[in-house]
């Protein structure tokens, strides 16, 4: 069954699977940008294949995303990791995902206000309109949001805020929400309580050796030189960094007074939750 890996884009969703892969995934906890590949988007073309071949009516789409689902079930004994920016919707009758499929969720939520600033650089727009992308109640992510020929189906993200409450607020299946603020600033212990989550689900040993390795390589500053070294496939814009600002991406620092206000009236009730304000 499905472990989802959810999250708004530019949250830290890229960063859990970076960590999650490399301990899961090699002998020794180290990273690299291949073991990325064992935790595979959703809904992605290749998931698809079989029920259409023009992928860009997300409607038709939303047909296929519990039969994809099942026919990705079928051919796993084991847990299976998918990362996902869709928000857990029904769009035309068809939901997202159902208890048949879903394990468990690990929902990474951001400040919205620093998601705003890093949606700017990621999406070449300024900050108005990255605001205006995360409070739209019909959002979608762009195409482009993978940059390769093997994605470009576009997910249903809606606002911020219920994007959050959909994860969060899930029935069927257990949920752990990670901050990214926290995986920012202790690392180390975040990263463990997504173990010792997954611990109650499948069978993972606490290795805290491999844990070392696994969260010094993959700091934001050694994924930052390896993006520079390697290129890193996921990169919407090769001129762009993708690992981009980490801890100077500050709210404080970036955002106008007028863009940072609205976005605290939009959102103040999840953000007063999360702790944010």
């Amino acid at each position: 069954m499905i472990i989802w890996i959810a999250s708004y884009p530019k949250s830290g969703n890229t960063w859990v699977r970076s960590l999650l892969s490399a301990y899961l995934y090699s002998n020794d906890g180290i990273f690299n940008f291949d073991l990325l590949k064992k935790i595979n988007q959703f809904p992605s073309k290749q998931y698809f294949k079989k029920f259409l071949k023009d992928f860009k009516d997300i409607k038709k789409v939303s047909n296929y995303w519990i039969a994809a689902q099942d026919r990705i079930n079928l051919f796993n004994d084991r847990p299976i990791f998918l990362k996902t920016h869709s928000a857990l919707c029904t769009l035309e009758n068809n939901p997202f995902t159902n208890k048949n499929n879903t394990k468990a969720v690990i929902y990474v939520v951001r400040d919205p206000r620093n998601l705003i600033t890093s949606l700017s650089h990621h999406y070449s727009m300024n900050m108005e309109k990255a605001y205006i992308f995360i409070i739209n109640k019909q959002q979608m992510t762009m195409v482009s949001e993978w940059g390769k020929d093997d994605f470009g189906i576009a997910s249903v993200l809606g606002n911020w805020s219920t994007h959050y409450k959909s994860w969060k607020n899930i029935k069927f299946a257990p949920t752990l929400v990670v901050k990214y603020e926290d995986l920012l600033n202790n690392t180390n212990n975040t990263f463990k309580s997504i173990l010792n989550f997954l611990s109650r689900l499948m069978d993972i040993k606490i290795d805290e050796k491999k844990i070392i390795n696994t969260v010094n390589s993959c700091s934001f500053e050694k994924l930052v030189e390896k993006e520079k070294n390697e290129g890193f496939d996921e990169a919407v814009n090769s001129k762009k960094k993708f690992f981009y600002l980490g801890k100077k991406n500050n709210w404080q620092n970036l955002l106008n007074p007028e863009v940072e206000q609205k976005t605290r009236e939009a959102f103040q009730k999840e953000m007063k939750e999360l702790g944010y304000i």
